[in-house]
């Protein structure tokens, strides 16, 4: 065990959830970690389908079940003591503002929201209530992510000058990913966010400016929302991160990251039902190659997060980090429609991802939803 394992001992007890929305996410991956997170332990369920509700109680021995009209009476309880918000990304600020105000905890899936503006609502309503509030970056909490960027700041690179990233997936309709752009609908939203996070992360500053092109309208699917979007963005220090997203091609997840003496090659990167891997490359001489097996990337999330709720502590991918990225989505929608470059003021981040945060649990034995009703 590394890192925050220490965690795991659950020191003033452990802390209750309430998970809010049961898509596929959270069936898949979700509900089956809290299994490997100790110091958590699932209590409620929300979701406005009453057939799937149920059978996710009876399957996972949930105490309670509500719909979403008793979602405000649920925090209110005192049943429980933190909310995983795994809703459509519209819903995330209200569901949180209400957590909020009945001083429940709030770990929310990633974009934090649909703008930066409600990113501040949400980090303002959680610092007034006095409860956490933590983006959920899973990759924050895992091996191979985590020394990849160790690697590209020890220097064995030489200077990191620049980053390329594809991430892509044939979307099949309907799906609440493929909703309009205005609440949180399309590829960049969806998986732009982990290229933004990489590229922020690794080369450990802010964009200042944003171009990008999408297309949209191949198909019905993209009416509403992206198709696919190609980005740029140019950091204080001379350094551009460039990124491709995809709802209507085949499935890549890759990055590489570029310096004046090496580099990196990491794929596949931002999986969580697959084996991780990457190569390092000085000169033309193949210096190192690592592969991680299949491990469960949602119960560190759990531990974590419960860890500084019983320890009164701020979470590693707090809200301004969440916020941090959607502020570079809007950027890029804003420079897509535009046809022209988009400036954004420096803003420094107060944290930053460590090889102190790995937490490793094993793999979750099936990443195929249950059957139900």
């Amino acid at each position: 065990m590394t890192g925050s394992d220490n965690a795991e001992s659950g020191e003033g007890g452990v802390v209750r959830y309430a998970v809010v929305g049961l898509g596929h996410i959270a069936q898949v991956a979700v509900l089956p970690a809290f299994a490997n997170a100790q110091n958590s332990v699932l209590v409620a369920l929300v979701s406005g389908d009453a057939e799937k509700r149920e059978a996710l109680q009876r399957s996972h021995n949930v105490a309670l079940a509500t719909d979403y009209d008793g979602y405000d009476e649920l925090v209110a309880s005192g049943e429980v003591d933190a909310v995983y918000i795994a809703l459509p990304n519209h819903l995330h600020r209200d569901f949180t503002l209400r957590a909020a105000r009945a001083d429940v905890h709030v770990l929310c899936e990633k974009p934090l929201a649909v703008s930066e503006a409600e990113c501040e609502q949400m980090i303002r309503a959680c610092e007034d209530a006095g409860v956490r509030l933590m983006t959920a970056y899973r990759l924050h909490f895992e091996a191979a992510t985590l020394e990849v960027a160790e690697i590209a700041r020890s220097g064995r690179l030489g200077d990191v000058r620049f980053f390329t990233s594809s991430f892509s997936q044939d979307m099949k309709a309907p799906d609440s990913r493929l909703i309009p752009l205005e609440q949180g609908g399309g590829s960049v939203f969806d998986l732009g966010v982990y290229c933004i996070n990489a590229a922020r992360n690794l080369f450990r500053e802010e964009p200042i400016e944003v171009t990008a092109f999408s297309e949209y309208g191949r198909d019905d699917r993209f009416v509403e929302c992206d198709e696919m979007t190609s980005a740029l963005l140019r950091f204080p220090h001379g350094q551009l991160a460039s990124f491709t997203t995809s709802f209507g091609a085949t499935s890549t997840s890759s990055y590489r990251i570029v310096g004046t003496e090496g580099e990196i090659i990491m794929d596949p990167a931002y999986g969580y039902a697959m084996k991780l891997s990457y190569q390092v490359f000085v000169g033309r001489e193949k210096q190192a190659e690592k592969f991680f097996p299949k491990r469960d990337q949602f119960a560190p999330q759990l531990i974590h997060f419960s860890d500084c709720i019983l320890r009164d502590r701020e979470p590693g991918p707090d809200g301004h980090e969440g916020m941090a990225d959607v502020r570079v989505v809007e950027a890029v929608h804003r420079a897509a429609e535009s046809g022209e470059a988009v400036t954004l003021a420096h803003v420094p981040q107060r944290q930053r991802p460590g090889l102190g945060q790995i937490i490793d649990r094993p793999a979750i034995a099936s990443t195929e939803p249950p059957e139900l009703p």
